[in-house]
């Protein structure tokens, strides 16, 4: 029996070990695996963490670090040390790492100082800039990982060009899956305030977190100012991430009146909202491969994408910190959306199945 440790702590982690997760659970006993989880407590309040295991049904982790926040050395130290002592605890066979945070790169730097291989889930993903603490958390994770677990073909590209061919397998991306899992479940069990706001009548769906646009004065008052001249002719919902918040008032930056400002969700109902939108406006790279998975157009505040596909095939636009583009792209794909082709460069939603196929032969 493969023993398997899987580092969680951020939400995208959590919806990606939703599915993940389930599919142990359905299919590992058979394949000789078991799966034993580890929550470090990256994100720590109700919102940004209990809710997703409250929602998807995500099994209990066996061990809760309780890191919480703090610098990235601070936080990712932390990490460490508290990882190494669970993995040394638990002598799994493998550790599974999901995505570009903190986290992960903990998760993976304690498992190969112990000699364990890392299988990386959601692998060479590059957005080329290394300012932003997310692409040296891929980059470096994908490099001490043994199996390199791509969501598309650009991904393996990435890494073949990095010389790390060997270690790259292709299964498709989990958030298809995860979107194909509980979409329905959403259209169930989404809150009475979700429900509200789409009967409301046609609206922009806004979510905005990353650092490079929160923490920095220029970029966030560019992109309220951009939210407020859409919500003069579409309305603009904005589910403020607890981070979000705390920048604002650090910089003492309010969110215009017009712009309609609502807790966070969970995320059930950001897929019932997603597939209402008329546009998704997001620094999110998860939303922008939700955009795309529910046919809804996206507008990103970012100056790159680790999802070029979606760019490329014309449904979501980058627009950076650039107030003029953000509202034109935003009205124009209000007014105009854009077509979807049959295409899909994300898999077949059974991306699942193929990493556990993959860590049983490996």
């Amino acid at each position: 029996m493969k023993r398997i440790c899987s580092i969680i702590g951020a939400r995208p982690q959590f919806v990606k070990a939703a599915a993940l997760s389930a599919e142990i659970a359905e299919r590992g006993k058979a394949l000789g695996l078991e799966e034993i989880s580890i929550h470090t407590g990256q994100h720590y309040d109700k919102e940004m963490s209990d809710i997703f295991f409250e929602e998807l049904s995500i099994p209990p982790p066996k061990h809760r670090l309780g890191i919480g926040s703090g610098s990235h050395g601070a936080q990712t130290g932390k990490m460490l040390e508290a990882i190494e002592k669970v993995l040394m605890e638990e002598t799994p066979d493998i550790v599974l790492i999901y995505g570009d945070t903190n986290s992960t790169l903990a998760g993976a730097l304690a498992a190969v100082k112990l000699h364990i291989p890392v299988a990386h889930v959601e692998a060479g993903m590059r957005s080329f800039n290394r300012n932003m603490p997310e692409e040296i958390n891929r980059v470096v994770s994908d490099h001490l990982a043994s199996w390199n677990l791509c969501s598309t073909k650009t991904a393996v590209e990435n890494l073949e060009k990095e010389g790390l061919a060997e270690t790259a397998a292709l299964t498709g991306d989990i958030m298809f899956d995860c979107a194909l899992r509980f979409a329905e479940v959403a259209e169930r069990r989404r809150s009475e305030n979700a429900a509200e706001t789409a009967e409301k009548g046609p609206f922009v769906l806004m979510t905005c977190h990353r650092a490079e646009n929160t923490d920095a004065p220029r970029r966030i008052s560019n992109i309220l100012d951009a939210a407020a001249e859409i919500a003069e002719f579409r309305r603009v919902v904005f589910p403020a991430h607890p981070r979000t918040v705390g920048a604002l008032e650090k910089l003492n930056i309010s969110v215009p009146e017009k712009v309609e400002l609502i807790q966070p969700i969970g995320y059930l109902d950001t897929l019932f909202l997603e597939k209402r939108a008329d546009v998704i406006l997001t620094d999110s790279g998860g939303m922008q491969k939700e955009a795309f998975f529910f046919t809804t157009p996206c507008v990103t505040m970012r100056d790159e994408t680790e999802w070029v596909e979606t760019v490329e095939m014309g449904v979501n636009i980058l627009a950076g910190a650039s107030k003029e583009k953000i509202a034109t792209a935003t009205l124009d794909f209000a007014e105009h959306p854009p077509a979807f082709s049959d295409a899909s460069p994300y898999g077949d939603g059974n991306a699942a199945a193929k990493i556990l196929e993959t860590l049983n032969e490996g």
